[in-house]
């Protein structure tokens, strides 16, 4: 069941951004008297599910999940009509409009993702607001839970003071921040320190989850040692129970997990006295810790803000936008994703970041949804998506709306209009281009699925 939630949010974010990004382009089309024969969700290689006529246009859904199309008479696409261009132009084709006229044709469908993915940052703002942990209330610094991390420099317990000189009002979404920083700024026992971000770092940092299970957090606000179930053949199984809470061990108090975890390494082979939290009452236990340093008990890596400030450790900040209110705040959240997505592209692109090996195709894009029913997380999924469709497509990649932007923008400042024959091979070029970069990001995907 759980799958199917994960597919139905998939299909459903990608449909929608797939019509309202063709939509883009066939409105303006349609607007300056240019014929449009085909408007497809999914490609219809060889058959497609669903067509049907009306007007002048054949509308349907094909079959191959990778995208969607509309074909506009009279131009060098993926369609690649040779017949229909080998014609004299004609007054409703895409070739025979001011060149104006074919670049607003040409930007319209990355201009309405744009315009989505703000429509629903605002929507967002408005419907659920934002519930966050301002960084002053994470008072026993942080908790980090990567080696990679550990290797640069960071410490459990220290608390983040500013990223590239800027200072941290908001915990929630620091890591993203951290992650495409050049310097970080931290306060470690009253010492203020800064830690250089290495170039290769994303690099580091995958090879540090290499063999492991998941991506998982590299940082995050210190919790509780919360037990969430024990290993069948573990001692400690019939003494503790589900949603207990570690608060003492060997006699020394524990607050957080990872002060749990310290403790034990140095128990190889004991039983020792500990308490745990059950119902609001301390109750002492006994606990054994196995001859390779185990107890058999596993911990609940995270806990959610509700549970956290539930539990008293940290105060979360409530924030609710009237409508008007929301606008603005829709639209720097919007810039603010745009602005951070252009940086991860711009380290994908230089070998020295290692990112590119990161990249991620259709798996990576289905992993980010849950796998229960949210639609606060579809819509922030979604507007995320939006805007790397958007950026995607305007890069200078024949077969992509930024291929055609970049001759109709030649043309218009040369007055010199690129051959068909010369659009033809550039279509041809960027395609096998297009289709290489596919290739590489469902490839990582395999890679990392069937080995990593």
């Amino acid at each position: 069941m759980d799958i199917v939630i994960k597919l139905s949010q998939f299909l459903l974010s990608l449909s929608l951004l797939i019509v309202l990004h063709e939509f883009g382009h066939f409105i303006p089309a349609r607007l300056f008297g240019t014929r449009v024969e085909k408007f497809f969700l999914f490609f219809d290689v060889k058959f497609a599910l669903f067509k049907k006529k009306i007007g002048e246009t054949v509308y349907g859904i094909g079959w191959l999940p990778l995208g969607g199309y509309v074909k506009i008479s009279g131009m060098i696409d993926e369609s690649m009509d040779k017949e229909q261009m080998e014609q004299p132009p004609q007054p409703w084709e895409f070739r025979s409009k001011p060149a104006w006229q074919r670049l607003i044709i040409m930007l319209g469908g990355v201009t309405v993702n744009f315009i989505l993915a703000f429509i629903i940052y605002i929507g967002i703002a408005y419907a659920y607001g934002e519930r966050y942990i301002q960084n002053d209330n994470v008072k026993d610094g942080i908790w980090v839970t990567n080696s990679a991390m550990e290797d640069i420099g960071f410490r459990t317990g220290d608390k983040l003071v500013s990223i590239d000189g800027k200072p941290i009002e908001n915990f929630s979404g620091s890591t993203e921040r951290l992650l495409l920083s050049k310097e970080v700024t931290v306060e470690r026992n009253g010492d203020i320190k800064k830690i250089m971000m290495p170039v290769d770092f994303i690099d580091q940092l995958m090879k540090s989850r290499e063999g492991k299970e998941g991506a998982g957090p590299i940082m995050g606000v210190r919790i509780p040692f919360v037990i969430m179930g024990t290993d069948e053949d573990s001692p400690n199984a019939g003494v503790i129970k589900t949603r207990d809470i570690l608060v003492s061990l060997n006699g020394e108090k524990i607050t957080y997990a990872d002060e749990a975890l310290a403790r034990v390494e140095g128990l190889t082979g004991q039983t020792v006295p500990a308490v745990v939290k059950r119902d609001d009452k301390e109750i002492k236990v006994d606990l054994t810790v196995d001859d390779t340093g185990k107890m058999g008990i596993f911990y609940a890596p995270g806990l959610g803000l509700t549970n956290l400030e539930r539990l008293g450790l940290y105060e979360v900040s409530r924030k609710q936008y009237t409508f008007m209110e929301s606008i603005p705040r829709g639209l720097q959240k919007g810039k603010d994703r745009l602005v951070s997505y252009g940086k991860q592209l711009k380290m994908i692109f230089n070998p020295e970041t290692g990112a590119y090996k990161g990249v991620g195709g259709f798996k990576a894009i289905f992993d980010l949804f849950p796998q229960t029913w949210s639609w606060q997380a579809f819509w922030e999924i979604t507007a995320l998506l939006s805007i790397m469709l958007g950026v995607l497509n305007l890069l200078p990649i024949p077969a992509l709306d930024g291929g055609h932007v970049m001759f109709l923008l030649y043309e218009m400042v040369s007055g010199r209009k690129p051959s068909d024959k010369f659009l033809e091979y550039a279509q041809i070029a960027g395609f096998f281009v297009l289709m290489a970069l596919v290739l590489f990001a469902n490839g990582n995907d395999i890679y990392r699925w069937l080995f990593k």
